[in-house]
């Protein structure tokens, strides 16, 4: 489907922020803005995916190549 061009750090740090974005969703329950915390949802799957549309379309890569 899409190739991998995440690299490990990278993903650990978007799996992090998008898990801690989800909690804040859910621990504020009657903040105004509180559905802007939803956008974490992009960073957590796109962590657990190892692949990002953006560093597609930019041809950033930042997995290991492997000889």
């Amino acid at each position: 489907m899409f190739s991998k061009n995440v690299g490990k750090i990278d993903r650990i740090i978007r799996i992090v922020v998008g898990v801690a974005l989800l909690a804040g969703f859910v621990i504020n329950a009657d903040a105004a803005y509180r559905w802007l915390y939803l956008i974490g949802i992009v960073p957590l799957v796109t962590g657990l995916m190892s692949s990002c549309a953006l560093y597609s379309l930019i041809g950033i890569n930042t997995c290991k190549i492997k000889k």
